[in-house]
């Protein structure tokens, strides 16, 4: 699943308003934050991007 390129280019992380690149981990979606401090990565769920801070998880 992707995204369209036009979301992609407006959404930025609600922590740090970096802009998201598109990941996939273990088959899942998944949008991740560019930040140099920040790097949170948000799920995408049924193809809609959840940007809720307490919804993300920090990269391992």
């Amino acid at each position: 699943m992707s995204l369209p390129s036009f979301l992609l280019e407006i959404l930025v992380c609600p922590q740090c308003h970096a802009p998201l690149t598109e990941a996939s981990e273990q088959g899942e979606s998944e949008l991740r934050c560019t930040g140099d401090g920040c790097g949170l990565i948000y799920p995408v769920r049924d193809e809609i991007p959840v940007l809720l801070v307490d919804e993300a998880r920090r990269p391992s």
